[in-house]
């Protein structure tokens, strides 16, 4: 399986596959044929074991490819543009105004520079009836600043999209009266990171990028790009329910006003309407929205069970980019991890002072549930911090905060060990549930906010390993996992693979043909 693709990697790891390098880093990094990855390399690097196609740069190999394909007449390379044009023009009253003048002797004529901005008047109510301004004399009768005959104003608007395609740039001089932006837009911008749910980015992101280029050829900024990096937002899904009381028309009911009702093997049979018991249909799940009544109030849960639960849900329920699934019995869930964090953290703490750490005097037990502490501080800084994974940061959290509710924590280093992993759990999850776990940062004694404390430092001697666990394989099949000495060479992990039962039923008195050792991961036997 190749190392440079997410999901491949994810299954590669999963079902213990050969994972094989096409392309390494630049640094030197993934040279190995296979390696303790913590996840698929897919960064711009250069080609390895790729045939005629090797030691190239990405640029160089995509077009190698590309000439390739063209040569064997497979394919050519070609740029395709799907742009169309971009029609910025409301008929209403709100928007940036339109600096023309229509004259019925000079015909379209711009305002001066003299004259701008034009602006709107203020004293307007939309009725309803149309565009306000084409009924307001004082906006819309001027004279022409071509042949100064009476003339007529322009009444459309300009789309508010306008307006949001440059004000990231405004932002970094907005206290500027004279001009539009100034050299402190060479300091702040670009932006480091967007963030943007996908119907709204994909426009918007355009939008900003065009306005961005135009800007940069009037010489206003020098930037080419207004953005560094992108996160595109899932959307988040909800059951939808309606009637239809006339034909082509519908009435959607908000989920919390609708009882599901279960058949006896748990499947969905029906819905009512709690206010009225009469049927609803359903129409499966689809993105929250006004229109289909299908949201939730986030005040409502708030007040019931605090912002943290929120928002823990909704870190942990799915990856930032993939879509999320409302779930009732799901934010249930995150409000229940986090009593138990509560919980985990104020018996400890009642239960007395714990002493300091002495390394040398652990025993294994305390030594593995240290490594588990430190190796999820490890796992959270990357997940948070480069990945932006953060379902993952907490799903790490909770595999440590359940080693620590199985440790026997009576003696004084296990209760140093127990405070030292708390302390990392309650650290991990501050940038997901901050009120919380300031509460129980002071609750631990801690002199200063957990917000001001600087963020902890893995300690690397806590996370080396005497003993691993390695997957062994008789002729490619899972027969065995056994646990040898991390710095076990080839002969002592071959001794300790053949030695186990259920590996010599497989081998039984067949010879070996072949022995592979991934140091610390993976023996294949092949007999």
């Amino acid at each position: 399986m190749p190392a440079h693709d997410a999901r491949d990697f994810e299954f590669a790891t999963r079902n213990v596959l050969p994972i094989v390098t096409v392309v390494r880093s630049t640094s030197g990094a993934y040279e190995t044929v296979q390696a303790p990855w913590d996840d698929a390399y897919t960064e711009y690097g250069v080609t390895v074991d790729s045939g005629e196609f090797s030691g190239l740069d990405f640029q160089a190999a995509v077009d190698a490819i590309a000439a390739a394909l063209e040569q064997r007449g497979l394919g050519r390379k070609r740029t395709q543009y799907r742009l169309r044009d971009w029609g910025i023009s409301r008929q209403r009253y709100w928007g940036c105004p339109i600096p023309i003048v229509h004259c019925e002797t000079c015909g379209e004529v711009p305002v001066p520079a003299s004259e701008l901005p034009v602006r709107l008047p203020e004293d307007l109510v939309p009725d309803g009836s149309g565009n306000p301004l084409n009924k307001t004399a004082a906006f819309l009768h001027c004279q022409c600043p071509a042949c100064g005959k009476p003339a007529r104003r322009e009444t459309d608007t300009m789309d508010t999209f306008v307006d949001s395609s440059w004000y990231f740039l405004r932002f970094a001089c907005s206290d500027n009266a004279n001009q539009m932006v100034d050299a402190r837009v060479g300091y702040w911008l670009p932006v480091d990171q967007y963030i943007g749910g996908i119907e709204h980015a994909i426009l918007h992101l355009l939008y900003s990028r065009f306005w961005t280029k135009v800007m940069r050829d009037l010489k206003l900024v020098t930037i080419d790009e207004p953005f560094s990096n992108l996160l595109t937002q899932g959307m988040v899904l909800h059951h939808i329910y309606y009637r239809e009381p006339a034909p082509g028309r519908r009435e959607y009911f908000n989920p919390a006003d609708v009882e599901v009702e279960l058949g006896p093997d748990n499947t969905r049979r029906g819905a009512i309407l709690v206010t009225d018991n009469q049927p609803v249909e359903w129409d499966g799940l689809g993105t929250m929205s006004k229109s289909k009544n299908n949201g939730v109030d986030p005040q409502v849960l708030v007040e019931k069970l605090g912002a943290d639960t929120v928002r823990l849900f909704m870190m942990f329920t799915a990856p930032p980019e993939q879509t999320l699934e409302w779930s009732e019995e799901g934010v249930q869930g995150a409000y229940r991890f986090i009593r138990r964090l509560w919980k985990a953290v104020y018996e400890h703490v009642q239960a007395g002072a714990a002493p300091v750490i002495a390394v040398n005097e652990l025993d294994a037990a305390q030594k593995s549930l240290r490594r588990l502490a430190h190796g999820t501080l490890a796992k959270v800084t990357d997940d948070i911090g480069r990945r932006r994974t953060f379902n993952t940061a907490v799903a790490a959290v909770m595999e440590l905060l359940n080693a620590v509710g199985r440790f026997d924590a009576q003696a004084p280093q296990s209760r140093a060990v127990v405070r030292e992993a708390l302390e990392i759990a309650v650290m991990c999850l501050s940038p997901i549930i901050p009120h919380v776990t300031h509460v129980l940062w002071r609750g631990f004694g801690a002199s200063q906010d957990l917000a001001r404390t600087a963020w902890r430092t893995v300690d690397a001697a806590a996370m080396a390993q005497d003993t691993v666990e390695v997957v062994v394989q008789v002729n490619g099949k899972l027969r065995a996992r056994i646990s040898i000495a991390a710095d076990a060479d080839e002969a002592a992990a071959r001794s300790a693979a053949l030695a186990d039962a259920n590996v010599q039923k497989f081998v039984e008195a067949k010879s070996v043909k072949k022995f592979v050792y991934v140091a610390g991961r993976l023996i294949n036997v092949v007999v």
